[in-house]
């Protein structure tokens, strides 16, 4: 293990400025059956490739994410969503490391999703974009990852959903991965994060303004989304964090109104997280993403998950990180996979943090992630003969 150690004060480095770029594929089979052409993929990079293409880290968004991992655009001074964890001796080390991080197909982020104008048409996609599956959305990483020279992956990371695509790269293209850290994650979604999603797909297409998906040349369904983010960020906290947060506080009153407006600070807080995500999100691809994490069944097919995992390459390196308050993907769902990854020999360390957070942790939590994580990559690039100078 090297000397080379990160500390309290280099954890506020950052990448800089960063570009947005993009790739268009030909087409891309997908799971149902259907084919998607033209693909476009937006993604971004930090840091720098080596000479012989050893060092590339994929970063895998969650759903509401973007490619936009880290660094700052051009006249905005909105960091990308996991600074925290991607720049200069951070966990994603860019002094060391190239990152990648793309938006998923069927997203609303630059790559071809159902806001993208649909070629036999002129019209925007809509309805009639195909489902898209989590399978799916790491096909096309894949046709990305190979566009830019790369043949085998030092690690595929990323959280909630993220750590999905993560955890299907390994199976998918086990030849091309060689670490894998799925972070507040499972292998299938139970029936109560399946009811969360539906309920979230069911305010949007009760928007009067929905119209069967057809909307962009009209007022589109903010409302709906609204409240469909309004149900999704409170999975993402947690009972301890909403009382410290928020507790019982009135919102700009000193009692009771005794009617349907705002009364608690909580209310007012979980209104504006509905208003904001409306100004930069799409609804129907909020239908076509959380059907998506539905679909995802790691083990489909195989009968149990220590299937699924039995050809992996004995020198793959699994980190599975949880967090103590996550209730939406609790830490059972992670030990599920450790159980069934070290049952066939592979190497897996797992880490259950304690927080408050809730599944959000995996964004805010800073110091002990980011060690854990560049520890597991250094020993990985060790491991594969990677060196530093």
């Amino acid at each position: 293990m090297s000397d080379y150690l990160i500390s309290e004060k280099s954890l506020g480095a950052s990448v800089g400025e960063v570009a947005p770029q993009s790739v268009e594929f030909e087409s891309l089979p997908l799971d149902s059956g259907q084919t998607l052409a033209p693909v476009t993929i937006a993604y971004e990079t930090y840091g720098s490739l080596n000479e012989d293409r050893s060092n590339a880290v994929l970063i895998c968004h969650a759903l509401s994410g973007d490619a936009h991992a880290a660094g700052y655009h051009a006249g905005d001074d909105r960091p990308g969503w996991w600074e925290t964890m991607i720049g200069p001796r951070k966990g994603f080390d860019t002094e060391r490391f190239f990152v990648i991080c793309s938006n998923v197909i069927g997203g609303c982020k630059g790559s071809t999703g159902p806001i993208s104008i649909n070629p036999a048409t002129g019209r925007e996609y809509g309805l009639d974009f195909p489902v898209v599956t989590v399978g799916d959305m790491v096909r096309a990483q894949k046709l990305l990852v190979e566009h830019l020279g790369i043949s085998r992956l030092l690690s595929v990371s990323g959280g909630s959903m993220g750590g999905m695509q993560a955890l299907q790269w390994a199976v998918s293209y086990p030849e091309a991965v060689a670490s894998c850290i799925p972070i507040a994650a499972t292998q299938k979604h139970s029936p109560m994060q399946i009811a969360f999603n539906e309920v979230g797909r069911l305010a949007i297409m009760s928007d009067p303004n929905w119209n069967n998906g057809d909307y962009y040349r009209g007022d589109p369904p903010d409302g709906g989304l609204a409240v469909a983010r309004m149900i999704g960020h409170i999975t993402y906290l947690s009972d301890e964090s909403m009382h410290e947060k928020f507790g019982r506080r009135l919102r700009d009153k000193s009692s009771l109104g005794y009617d349907f407006t705002m009364d608690f600070e909580v209310e007012s807080y979980l209104r504006h997280q509905g208003e904001v995500f409306t100004r930069r999100f799409d609804a129907n691809t909020y239908l076509y993403v959380t059907k998506a994490l539905d679909y995802f069944d790691l083990s489909a097919g195989h009968g149990v998950l220590e299937e699924v995992f039995r050809d992996l390459p004995q020198d793959m390196r699994f980190l599975v990180i949880a967090f103590s308050s996550d209730w939406l993907y609790p830490p059972y769902q992670s030990k599920e996979l450790v159980r069934a990854l070290k049952g066939n020999g592979i190497d897996c360390s797992y880490l259950e943090m304690s927080s408050s957070f809730g599944h959000d942790a995996f964004l805010l939590e800073n110091s002990d992630l980011t060690r854990m994580v560049w520890h597991f990559l250094e020993a990985t690039a060790h491991r594969i003969g990677l060196r530093f100078d």
